[in-house]
């Protein structure tokens, strides 16, 4: 029988009265505070991608539209055209693109897969979509061949086979060229796959086939034979023609150039090694490493260009890949930073029969795209306008900023234009297409990247555009470590030092604050003038707390909950906690490390660009041979003139503008004593000194001693030789896992620990067995150490941190949010401003717990009575180097006046697993709501859209949820992403006004939006590639070519490959598919002109195969009809002279 229990039912009770308060408190708010944001005002869609091409594999340009295609190993295509014009689409079945086709001038794109389909994508709609697809299902496609002006599409196969492609209906010609019809007895063996396809440019007759082992065959269209067949010993790579027609080169595998009259097939007029060592005694040269592409372009005025990559010697072991150009006698090497994709030669004209007058090299290397302009001595490169450079080293942190002040983007880009790359091209970017897309909305975004070389880049990201306005390198601040030998002393990574970890801004004062992984921060100001520093402000903080260990100013803190032990506190920050040099710090194999940075900050005078200069260097130290932890949360505030930030070991306050620390304490001395969230410590332990931060037991460091979350207590002293063995393996295997990249092994620690444990809150525990807590006392060690409460979020606002009278007025305060989903507040007493604030210290004091949620916690907000978002309070920006007349100013922007939240506010908090509505001053809940039960959120915001504010979510599995304020009513849920890479849940951020990003590889960032009204303007925000061009006018055969047929001879492919002289291909060879493009995917798909001239377009491909038909039926009942006119003349003609009589 199951025992009862009256405890449990008072609970029940309680708890169900508790919630029925909340709903009826719920409920009369709702009735206060009205909501204008509905589910229909919701709606997610992609909206862009910016970025490099993530493992390209392609590249193909339209000439005449002067567009530039590139696809990739994923089935991704990325088109480029004039500075911020680009689109992203994708294959749906991911094969790799193994070769772009423009038709040149049409709107149209084909593309060739892995998986042996071609695709025709329409590229006169916004958002381009595949018309038509072939999918072959007994051969390979290894190469493709568009001729200019033509709608037949030359592929070949891996087995040496050609077929012919009409692009319009999209079906096979009857059409086809055989490999051993083309080859015949030229060899015996199977010459391998087509790796080139090219027709004669003066003669549209002959079709130019490359085959891998060496043999190039001139194959005679009409007469369906070879004319002409080339043999040479090394496999081909590449073909290119001369205009005329008259010669063709060859690139080969072992680094040699053929140059082969068309009439000469015996042996080629010339073999040359570009990069081939020529032997004294005449031989051959050394094989180089293959050619894998060349092409051969004329002038008019000069000697021609021959263009080449690959074909360096073998003893060039270790060098970078390197465009070859060689123009005349003159041959320039140009090194790339990367391995070489793809390269095209932009030329004046589409035509190929005439001079090609080249003018750029577009070159696709594996991590960049170089456009280098031919036409200047040196060959310099053009400046890149697109934003492909996100990549330039990895990035580790992002964060998005909507409704920027309007001033900031001309700031930074003024500084910004004088970090641009020196020696670049002056002439104007050549992919020059497309049309910008009106966008509805014009307010300034900010996109702010921290990467792994300690840099951070701010970029413009208004109207869908991407553009660099400024880069900051915070690596300078530190000193270079010129050796291997000097490599930076610290534990924690063992690359990147300098990468950062967390940022904080605050774009109304421009005061700008990073976290790096070597536990530093750095304030950053902005101003308009060049400075020297001499000496760069230094604060070094102990942040290894004990339970008795916390360290404040007298006078800083106005009346703790706990208080400090005699031997930590002082009368300055300086006394408190003493922190030498780093020359004087403990650093020797002899003992632990003790303080000492990570890093050493540069000594030498820092002479500081426009831009934003180092306020204030703040660094970690190391206590007692353990590292500082990474820096978790940071915050700035500037019109309170404070940084702070927290760990897994506590936190720290630090005022900027008087350079000293306020306070430092572990996560455990923010709780009151009477807190009924403070859980008591799992195990006895000894007592220590007053003072003492870490104990030694024979040379090693005990680590257990530090700071502890309220869920695990320090731990038993050692009382055992087996339980000192068990710690020094536990030693030993945690600085072996020192070794590896601390960002990267916290990311990962942190996704395992919130799948794995329990949802559930741990309740307080005593354990009195000495004996069970002696034994556990070692192995639960590293489980506590991991659970420790770190300080996961910041809000600096005005506020009502205490329970207080509602008559009272807010004041400055620090809220903190842990990981253990505590929201603890701390009052703040600001001095008056002027020089009263730089001369006095400012209060601190902790004043408890607020409110627990379950799961960290991510974001905090506060709303006045009305629903609205209360601003944080900043400082105008003002030039800190400008004089003192120049600065007697308004410096601070004007507080909100005081009744719209002097009566009450609603603190809204946000963790992994809720979301809580707190009524201020009584510290009540009024709404609450589970967000996720079987995952956790990974990102949270509150952001103001023009209906009113909400909380938007990004789940750990892929949903993206949206909360109204302050109700918590859900407005929307939709699995949009399963996040499948920690770089997603790093990089993830929301922004005002609808706005999302993330980082979807480590080259490119897709943009999202979750508003139903940019969803329905998004057609008219997206840029047009497609605009309309007259294509350029044929060149001038010349009199004595017209009179004597020595200019290009056309030939008529529609007679020669149609159904009625080919006849039909089979259908076993390859299946035709529709597209998604067609009717039906283009209704609502494309907008104005240009959709109207998509929409009519794909009805005419649709009826093409029927108007064929027509035609047919049309011409025989023209012959029909011309048969019986002739044989009724012959009639008349016999009878006309007879009479009626006669016949």
């Amino acid at each position: 029988m199951k025992k009862f229990n009256i405890r449990k039912v008072l609970d029940g009770l309680t708890a169900a009265s508790s919630s029925s308060a909340s709903a009826q408190s719920g409920n009369k708010e709702n009735d206060a505070i009205p909501e204008s944001l509905q589910s229909e005002h919701f709606q997610l869609c992609k909206t862009v991608r910016h970025g490099f091409p993530h493992q390209p594999s392609s590249m193909a340009f339209d000439p005449v539209q002067k567009i530039l295609a590139i696809g990739t190993q994923s089935g991704a295509l990325r088109l480029f055209g004039r500075a911020g014009v680009e689109c992203y689409c994708q294959h749906e079945s991911g094969a790799a693109v193994i070769q772009l086709q423009f038709l040149v001038n049409e709107g149209a794109l084909v593309s060739a897969l892995t998986d042996d389909s071609i695709h025709l994508w329409n590229l006169r709609q916004k958002q381009p979509a595949i018309l038509h697809t072939l999918k072959f299902s007994k051969e390979r496609i290894t190469f493709c061949h568009l001729p200019f002006q033509s709608k037949w599409l030359y592929v070949g196969t891996e087995r040496g086979n050609i077929y012919i492609v009409n692009v319009e209906s999209f079906t096979l010609s009857g059409y086809v060229i055989m490999w051993n019809k083309a080859i015949e007895l030229s060899t015996k063996t199977h010459p391998g796959p087509v790796v080139h396809i090219s027709d004669n440019p003066m003669d549209e007759g002959k079709l130019l086939i490359g085959y891998e082992c060496g043999i190039v065959v001139l194959w005679d269209l009409k007469c369906k034979k070879a004319d002409c067949r080339y043999n040479y010993d090394e496999a081909i790579h590449s073909v290119a023609w001369h205009h005329e027609g008259k010669q063709f080169i060859c690139s080969h595998s072992d680094g040699t150039l053929t140059t082969w009259n068309v009439r000469a097939p015996a042996k080629p007029v010339q073999t040359i090694t570009p990069h081939g060592k020529q032997s004294k005694d005449g031989k051959k040269p050394e094989p180089c490493k293959p050619i894998l592409k060349v092409e051969y372009k004329t002038t008019r005025a000069g000697d021609p260009f021959m263009v080449l990559s690959g074909g360096l010697s073998y003893d060039t072991l270790g060098r970078r890949s390197c465009l070859t150009v060689m123009h005349g006698k003159s041959t320039t090497v140009l090194e790339m930073d990367y391995p070489i994709v793809d390269f095209l030669t932009l030329c004046e004209t589409p035509y190929p029969n005439d001079f090609q007058e080249p003018y750029a090299v577009v070159v696709l290397l594996e991590k960049d795209l170089v456009v280098i302009d031919l036409g200047q001595i040196g060959y310099p490169i053009f400046e890149n306008p697109y934003p492909l450079s996100i990549h330039e080293s990895p990035v580790t942190c992002c964060e998005y900023f909507a409704d920027c002040p309007a001033e900031l983007i001309p700031a930074l880009y003024s500084v910004g234009c004088r970090q641009k790359r020196q020696g670049c091209s002056k002439k104007e970017w050549p992919i020059s297409g497309g049309n910008w897309g009106q966008g509805t909305h014009s307010y300034p975004e900010i996109l702010v990247t921290g990467h792994a070389d300690g840099s951070v880049k701010f970029w413009d990201a208004s109207v869908l555009m991407l553009q660099v306005l400024y880069k900051l390198k915070t690596a300078k601040v530190f000193e270079r470590a010129r050796g291997k030998e000097e490599k930076p002393s610290t534990d924690i990574v063992d690359e990147d030092p300098f990468a950062i970890q967390t940022l904080s801004w605050c774009p109304e004062s421009r005061i700008f604050c990073v976290a790096g992984v070597s536990a530093h921060v750095i304030i950053y100001r902005f101003s308009k003038q060049e400075v020297t520093t001499e000496v760069i402000q230094l604060l070094e903080v102990r942040l290894q707390c004990e339970l008795n260990d916390v360290g404040f100013p007298d006078g800083a803190v106005e009346q703790t909950p706990t208080l400090p032990t005699p031997g930590t506190t002082s009368s300055s920050p300086q006394e408190s906690e003493p922190t030498p040099p780093t020359s004087t710090g403990s650093n020797s194999s002899d003992g632990p490390r003790d303080n000492v940075p990570c890093l050493k900050v540069r000594s030498a005078p820092l002479n500081q660009s426009p831009g934003y200069q180092v306020e204030l260097v703040v660094q970690l130290l190391w206590v007692s041979g353990e590292p500082p932890q990474p820096i978790t949360s940071l915050a700035v505030n500037s019109a309170y003139g404070l940084v702070v930030f927290g760990n897994s070991n506590g936190l720290a306050v630090v005022d900027y503008l008087q350079k000293t620390l306020l306070l430092h304490m572990g996560t455990l001395e923010l709780y009151s004593p009477t807190e009924p969230y403070l859980r008591q410590p799992r195990s006895p332990r000894k007592t220590q000194p007053s003072g003492a931060v870490y104990e030694t037991n024979e040379g090693t460091n005990i680590t257990e001693e530090r700071c502890k979350s309220p869920t695990s207590g320090p731990t038993s002293p050692y009382n055992s030789d087996e339980e000192r063995k068990q710690q020094r393996f536990m030693q030993k295997v945690k600085s072996k896992s020192r070794r590896f990249s601390k960002t990267v092994a916290n990311d990962f620690a942190k996704m395992s620990r919130k799948i794995s444990s329990p949802t559930t809150e741990h309740k307080p525990e005593m354990d009195t067995n000495n004996a069970f807590a002696r034994s556990r006392s070692s192995s639960v060690t590293s489980i506590d150490r991991e659970s420790r409460e770190a300080i996961s979020s910041f809000q600096l606002c005005d506020s009502f941190p205490r329970k207080t009278d509602p008559a009272s007025a807010p004041g400055p305060s620090l809220w903190v949010g842990t990981s253990q989903g505590a929201v603890l507040a701390v009052s703040l007493s600001m001095p008056p401003e002027g020089d009263q604030r730089l001369q006095e210290h400012v209060g601190v004091s902790p004043c408890g717990t607020l409110v627990r949620l379950k799961g960290g916690v991510l974001t905090m907000a506060f709303l006045d009575t009305s629903g609205a978002l209360i601003p944080r309070p900043c400082e105008l920006w003002f030039e800190p180097n400008a004089t003192d007349q120049d600065r007697e100013r308004p410096k601070r922007r004007p507080p909100a006046s005081p009744p719209a939240y002097s009566e009450g506010q609603y603190a809204v908090v946000c963790s992994e697993k809720q979301a809580k509505v707190v009524s201020l001053p009584s510290h009540s809940c009024v709404h609450k709501h589970n967000i996720t039960e079987a995952s956790f959120v990974l990102r949270a915001e509150v952001v103001q859209l023009a209906g009113g504010l909400c909380i938007v979510c990004f789940c750990a599995n892929g949903h993206i949820m949206a909360l109204s304020l302050p109700s918590l009513r859900p407005l929307l849920d939709v699995n949009y992403l399963p996040l499948t890479d920690m770089r997603i849940a790093r990089t993830f951020c929301f922004s005002n006004l609808g706005q999302a990003l993330y980082m979807n590889s480590s080259m490119e960032i897709q943009r999202i939006t979750y508003i139903q009204e940019t969803c329905d303007n998004l057609q008219e925000m997206l840029s047009e590639l497609f605009t309309p061009v007259e294509t350029p006018e044929a060149p001038n055969r010349g009199f004595f070519k017209g009179l004597f047929g020595g200019g290009a001879q056309s030939l008529d492919r529609e007679d020669l490959f149609g159904e009625t002289t080919a006849g039909k291909a089979s259908s076993s060879l390859a299946q035709h598919i529709p597209g998604p493009g067609g009717m039906e995917g283009m209704k609502g798909a494309a907008s104005g002109v240009v959709g109207d001239l998509a929409r009519a377009r794909i009805a005419l491909d649709e009826r093409g195969q029927k108007l064929g038909e027509l035609e047919e039926r049309t011409a025989a009942m023209m012959a029909s009809a011309d048969s019986f006119s002739k044989h009724a003349h012959g009639i008349m003609l016999k009878y006309k002279d007879k009479k009626w009589y006669q016949l």
